[in-house]
């Protein structure tokens, strides 16, 4: 199929269904996504089209829409990472900027606050009207770009993050996952049934700091024993040096007498489980594994049952906020919000799932 052939018919479906997924297209037009991607590139070149991450929008906001053409508001959207977790997230907050009429830009820090200053300058220097922002560095160490978040002087709602005072000078409307409360759901699952002493492992990120807070709770509403490993569990490898990692964890929760585990996240818990596999372990009857994530945790070679944050919805919900604050009429100031939405246990066969849950 030549080039004008798909640009006819990319533009008919686009007038047919008012958005354009290249993943969609790729398999509708049966060529690659590359390809796809250049034809909407040179689409919106010709300003028949606008490309929006994951695929493409009309040029003028869809009929019944809030915003009117010409009165196009644009957000900024500050993640550390563009895969995995906030995937799902920029989605969710992609597809209600989408249905406001709203224009998304996208910076990503890679975690990395220098990275991070430098987005924030180049977003903001474009005129946004308002920013949506999850930071390098987590809730623990908020007192570090307290200076640099206080100066942004467009509304801010930022997202798995929860700042507030004394370590910023302002209180900020947030969205986030209650991580505390998942990590009690995969403890009280593992409790209901018969687990008593359960190893945990928590890959070194900003979710672990309030997985520690719920961690620390379940114990004591639970009456469980608990034991959090120091070990650095790889999420991948087969040199000899990874092997220890999941051997040594494995060896902690033997000793203790702990035959569950809680790990975050997907992809060193899928490791765990193959490695406790080769050592003759049997999952679950021997060895009961909780991941927390569930962005992979279904492909394991055993499925892993799962805590999942609302990733789509979380990003929803922040942008809905933002844009709701947006439209509010100064002399009419809305309160400020934090949010907090629940994960959910998804219950597969690595811990709980019934045989007639397999079939």
């Amino acid at each position: 199929m030549l080039a004008p052939e798909r640009h006819e018919l990319i533009l008919r479906s686009l007038r047919r269904h008012g958005r354009l997924r290249v993943a969609e297209l790729a398999a509708e037009l049966g060529v690659s996504a590359i390809t796809v991607r250049r034809d909407l590139a040179e689409l919106d070149t010709a300003g028949l089209l606008r490309r929006v991450h994951g695929g493409a929008v009309g040029t003028t906001p869809a009929p019944g829409r809030s915003s009117q053409s010409g009165n196009q508001p644009t957000i900024g959207i500050i993640v550390p990472s563009s895969t995995f977790y906030y995937t799902d997230v920029i989605r969710g907050a992609e597809a209600t900027a989408d249905r406001y009429g709203a224009r998304l830009v996208l910076g990503v820090s890679g975690y990395d606050v220098a990275v991070e200053r430098e987005r924030l300058e180049k977003v903001l220097s474009i005129g946004v009207a308002g920013l949506l922002l999850s930071t390098a560095l987590g809730d623990g160490r908020a007192a570090e770009i307290s200076r640099t978040l206080d100066s942004i002087d467009v509304p801010v709602v930022l997202m798995e993050r929860a700042f507030g005072f004394p370590d910023v000078g302002r209180e900020y409307d947030h969205v986030r996952t209650d991580h505390a409360y998942g990590a009690m759901l995969a403890l009280r699952h593992l409790v209901s049934l018969g687990h008593r002493r359960i190893g945990i492992n928590l890959n070194a990120s900003v979710t672990a700091y309030w997985l520690r807070q719920g961690i620390t709770q379940a114990a004591e509403s639970l009456g469980v024993e608990l034991f959090i490993s120091p070990v650095a569990l790889p999420a991948r490898g087969e040199d000899p040096t990874t092997l220890a990692q999941h051997d040594k964890f494995l060896a902690e929760c033997e000793a203790f007498g702990a035959r569950a585990a809680l790990v975050h996240s997907d992809e060193h818990a899928a490791r765990l489980t193959e490695r406790a596999m080769e050592r003759g372990l049997r999952i679950p009857d021997d060895f009961a594994i909780v991941a927390y994530n569930d962005e992979t945790a279904a492909l394991a070679v055993i499925p892993l049952t799962a805590v999942c944050p609302p990733k789509l919805r979380l990003g929803e919900a922040a942008c809905e906020l933002l844009l709701r604050k947006l439209r509010t009429p100064p002399d009419q100031a809305s309160a400020t919000q934090h949010l907090s939405l629940l994960p959910e246990l998804r219950v597969r066969e690595s811990c709980g799932a019934a045989l007639a849950d397999r079939i």
